[in-house]
């Protein structure tokens, strides 16, 4: 299982009228750890687009339990429980205020295509060799 941990205030831009994080933000926040995950393995999304590979959304799941609000210091946990097998890839993602609460659930698949013919394409090898130790 590989874990990564990265921290994001709420921005009051980013709020409602009643000061909690929009709804949507959420998936940015997810976009922000995943970007932090990848970035913890070695590199960026940038260097998997020029080695020819993109990621986009195919399913986002979301499960909302307390709300950010603005100014609160947010840990946004990424998780990948499996090393992909496919074309997908599943990033979970757990966010926590800073007492430690969680506030919100959502598991984001992503699919690999190759850039040139925007077709599936499996797990690329420079990610499937950083992410290998930690499924031994």
């Amino acid at each position: 299982m590989f874990i990564s941990t990265t921290t994001i205030r709420v921005r009051y831009g980013e709020t409602d009228q009643m000061g909690y994080l929009y709804y949507g933000n959420y998936a940015l926040y997810y976009e922000v750890g995943r970007a932090e995950a990848i970035r913890e393995l070695g590199f960026t999304y940038r260097e998997l687009e020029e080695q020819g590979v993109m990621m986009p959304v195919a399913e986002l799941n979301v499960k909302y339990f307390r709300p950010a609000t603005y100014d609160n210091l947010i840990t946004v946990k990424t998780i990948l429980k499996e090393l992909p097998k496919s074309s997908k890839i599943q990033f979970h993602s757990e966010l926590y205020n800073e007492k430690g609460e969680l506030l919100n659930v959502g598991v984001t698949t992503l699919v690999f295509v190759d850039v040139n013919t925007r077709q599936k394409s499996g797990l690329p090898e420079v990610l499937r060799e950083r992410l290998a130790p930690f499924f031994n």
